[in-house]
């Protein structure tokens, strides 16, 4: 793999990779870095979220820090780096890491903007909402432009990228920023019980990210799925003690019962 971080300055590049939400999928990392390699994409960027999770924080850590990908700090960063309480994915992370690599978390900062691009996690104002989807006691739903523009009022952007709800989407606002998730590169379902309980699934077991260009004036965003050997992702999470990990890698689901006979 020889594709690096890379940067930029005044000149967007052709084509700029972006990632989300790894969540210590070192495998999955690998598969996407691949990807971006073969399609002759130098520049890549990450929305959050590396580490958490029952698979291979460390060596995660390590491959985001020796490729110089730019990276902002998301939600569950945030738990390694500052736990304010204890869980067994935070315990797991931090026994996993060095002191090097959670100084490296507590040091991401929450948002990059980058000439017409914003980084962030969740919004622009807090990594723990989602920015794209609503969630209530009555379901999940996606957000209607109007109010993810709310969200993003005051932002000088002509392009906001986030993470945190492993969705690929992208939304055009009116006067025309795009907002766009690429999904999530290693961890393709889950539940969660704030604001509300609910599950996030998207199907398949595959590596999300996406693919950013400038043509004709006008942003665009591809959307990437990308095969890996998520048998063997989801065999370390059930060897780590962690089932519902292991199911959710596996398949995209969170409850193979309502899917399957």
């Amino acid at each position: 793999m020889s594709s690096r971080g890379g940067s930029w300055g005044g000149h967007f590049p052709a084509a700029l990779a972006v990632l989300s939400d790894v969540h210590g999928n070192l495998g999955a990392l690998d598969a996407v870095l691949d990807d971006v390699s073969a399609r002759g994409i130098r520049d890549i960027v990450h929305l959050g979220d590396a580490v958490y999770g029952p698979l291979d924080p460390r060596g995660t850590a390590e491959r985001m820090i020796e490729r110089g990908i730019p990276s902002v700090r998301g939600n569950e960063d945030r738990l390694v780096a500052f736990p304010e309480g204890r869980n067994a994915t935070v315990d797991f992370a931090r026994s996993e890491l060095r002191a090097e690599h959670v100084r490296w978390l507590a040091e991401l900062p929450p948002t990059i903007a980058r000439g017409d691009l914003l980084l962030c996690h969740g919004t622009p104002r807090d990594d723990a909402t989602y920015l794209l989807l609503d969630v209530s006691p009555s379901g999940v739903r996606a957000r209607d432009p109007s109010e993810v523009a709310a969200l993003v009022e005051g932002i000088e952007a002509a392009v906001v990228l986030c993470g945190h709800d492993h969705t690929p989407n992208a939304v055009r606002l009116p006067g025309g920023v795009l907002v766009a998730n690429p999904g999530s590169v290693g961890c393709p379902a889950y539940e969660d019980d704030q604001p509300a309980p609910h599950r996030i699934e998207n199907g398949t077991p595959h590596a999300r990210y996406a693919i950013l260009s400038l043509r004709d004036d006008e942003w665009a965003c591809e959307r990437i799925a990308v095969a890996y050997d998520w048998n063997a992702a989801a065999a370390l999470a059930r060897r780590n003690g962690r089932p519902d990990w292991s199911l959710a890698l596996a398949t995209g689901r969170t409850c193979r019962a309502r899917h399957e006979p």
